[in-house]
């Protein structure tokens, strides 16, 4: 029970839900984004045989030398190269595919993995929130306004850099530490298996690109099914159906907040700040729903959307992935990701003022 505590939570809250809106049971397939779901269980997949075939504890001593052996440099290093990955591949992506490696990195070079594995959430989340591809609020604002692909990049780099300029400060106040890697156990790479993890995270992304997620699930179960049976074996569909009642749970709750016809701001300073606690309470992607609904100014709202991903641990599904694949504590989480979240908060304020 307690290592499913949020899906626990979620479970809960349904039935209680249930008692607010009687017609919730009849909505709940429409309430799961569906292909969202698909291109998730693939990617997990992808990043579980990743992970089996030995590849992430191979490549982790050499990250460790990269960063000529310092903690700072390591950290460093994870946020640049996640965040700029994340505005290419989404923010999700990007966790299921560096989360595993940057836990195994922390754990051979001994450096606080909860900590390492909060930045790197948050660099994911920082980096997503540069183009209209990088996560899933700025696809829906892009194309609900009809805004150019670089007109929306312009837009949002000052933002962007203000926050990664932010995140790297934070980073530098991690001491200086000589890493040390100490004698590790020799890893077999299991080269078919990490071949075929590789060309299904390959076709899982390209597929998504091109509207085709159901079949980024279907090719990647079959691909695992006829080569890598073992990733099927240890595969974690509760992470999964914690996925699927986060999107029934949280767009049941923007759904009672728009029939609750509540006015909120259309724009500037109050738009961002709504807009940020509103993500702190049910995601960032139903909040975007939420607001949408009365045609506010995009860059406030997506601004404060995007910021609010990176505070309480609910405010961004990267978020959710990172801990859940990490097994690092809310508590732990939070330590790091609210002070971020509330510099960043304020600085940006300043900055639309």
């Amino acid at each position: 029970m307690r290592r499913e505590w949020f899906l626990t939570a979620l479970l809960i809250l349904y039935p209680a839900l249930a008692v607010v809106d009687p017609g919730l049971p009849r909505r709940t397939p429409e309430l799961i984004d569906w292909e969202s779901l698909s291109v998730i269980t693939a990617l997990i997949m992808a990043s579980k045989g990743l992970e089996l075939s030995g590849i992430f504890s191979r490549l982790a001593p050499h990250l460790i030398r990269a960063a000529n052996h310092s903690e700072r440099r390591l950290m460093v290093l994870f946020i640049l190269v996640i965040s700029l990955s994340s505005a290419v591949i989404m923010n999700d992506t990007a966790m299921l595919v560096f989360i595993p490696l940057v836990v195994a990195t922390s754990k051979i070079a001994r450096v606080d993995t909860a900590r390492a594995v909060t930045l790197s959430a948050i660099a994911a989340n920082v980096g997503s929130a540069l183009t209209p591809i990088g996560n899933p609020q700025n696809i829906i604002i892009w194309h609900s306004y009809g805004l150019g692909f670089m007109e929306f990049v312009r837009s949002m780099f000052p933002f962007v850099s203000l926050w990664l300029v932010i995140l790297l400060a934070f980073s530098i106040t991690i001491k200086n530490r000589k890493l040390s890697v100490e004698w590790i156990p020799p890893v077999a790479l299991r080269k078919t298996l990490l071949v075929v993890s590789l060309v299904s995270l390959v076709a899982d992304i390209l597929l998504t690109e091109i509207g085709k997620a159901p079949l980024a699930f279907i090719f990647t179960l079959f691909a695992f099914l006829l080569l890598g049976r073992e990733v099927l074996k240890g595969f974690d569909w509760a992470l999964v159906l914690t996925f699927a009642f986060i999107f029934i749970d949280f767009n049941e709750l923007a759904f009672l907040l728009r029939n609750a016809d509540l006015k909120f701001p259309t724009g500037g300073v109050g738009l961002f700040f709504v807009s940020a606690v509103l993500s702190q309470l049910f995601s960032n992607v139903p909040a975007t729903v939420l607001l949408l609904a009365s045609k506010p100014e995009w860059l406030p709202l997506s601004l404060g959307v995007n910021v609010g991903g990176s505070g309480i641990v609910v405010g961004s599904m990267a978020n959710l992935i990172a801990l859940r694949i990490a097994w690092v504590s809310v508590r732990d989480f939070h330590r790091y990701s609210i002070p971020y979240f509330l510099v960043a908060l304020l600085v940006s304020a300043l900055f639309l003022l």
